[in-house]
């Protein structure tokens, strides 16, 4: 599949089509994307991608000629919270480990709560679990790339960055920052660390204090000029177009994606 700029490499959240998992991955091919995300805990287990469950979903895949580009593995509570850690941990790890044998290198979730105080007992927790993901990571062959969007760019890439070099990546979701009230101020110092990109776009609403998601290029994500800066640090990732609350998921997954090919 041919794309305008090199590097940009589109696919589709396998969730947003609202449709059962093989029917879905059919619509997802028809719509000429390159790869799909696959929800690890709403669409796919890990326990259910084994033997010859995975060898099906990989012959699926490859008929379609679809790649996968990540799985989704949201969970309520952040890495932070102490309450029934070491199953969301084991979660994790089970994820990924079912993302690297469908050709993935990204788990994607949120990290949870960033204190501001490097000395909090929360933040010493989230550096420890983030530190022993990326051990599991390094071995396994595909790392958490956590989701922007609860705090800006500066706040996420400190915390990156007080980790050993290598043990998470992120996820770039413009829509999310945007909704939240956040800027994309920071997306150059944190561009090398970008595993992933997710094309959703939103409109901040300052007197509600949240706002709203719209659909691809009717927001303020500037994403021709996202393009641009990811290209500067030589991004090769994917482009996941993300949107959950179309009418008609079909027509504007295939609105979003010609608007991605065009830039």
């Amino acid at each position: 599949m041919e794309s305008i700029l090199p590097g940009i490499r589109i696919g589709i959240q396998l969730s947003g089509l609202r449709l059962p998992f093989k029917q879905a991955l059919h619509a997802a091919a028809r719509l000429g994307v390159e790869s799909v995300e696959i929800d690890a805990r709403n669409e796919m287990r890990p326990s259910e991608l084994v033997g010859t469950g995975l060898r099906q979903v990989r012959k699926m895949l490859e008929d379609l000629n679809l790649r996968v580009a990540s799985v989704r593995y949201p969970t309520r509570r952040g890495y932070e919270c102490t309450e029934e850690l070491d199953r969301r941990i084991e979660g994790t790890k089970q994820a990924m480990k079912m993302a690297y044998d469908l050709g993935a290198n990204v788990v994607i979730n949120s990290c949870g709560a960033i204190d501001d105080s490097p000395d909090s007992t929360s933040r010493q927790t989230l550096q420890s679990v983030l530190a022993d993901l990326g051990k599991y990571s390094q071995r396994i062959g595909a790392f958490l790339g956590i989701e922007t969007g609860a705090e800006p760019l500066e706040k996420l890439n400190g915390l990156v960055e007080s980790l050993p070099e290598g043990s998470v990546g992120v996820t770039l979701n413009p829509g999310n920052l945007l909704v939240n009230g956040f800027s994309l101020d920071g997306l150059n110092s944190i561009a090398k660390h970008i595993m992933l990109v997710h094309a959703k776009d939103g409109v901040p609403d300052r007197a509600r204090g949240r706002g709203t998601q719209v659909p691809l290029g009717y927001g303020l994500a500037e994403f021709p000029s996202i393009v641009a800066t990811l290209e500067e640090h030589a991004y090769r990732g994917y482009f996941v177009i993300e949107r959950d609350l179309a009418t008609d998921p079909i027509q504007e997954f295939r609105t979003a994606v010609t608007f991605l090919k065009n830039i």
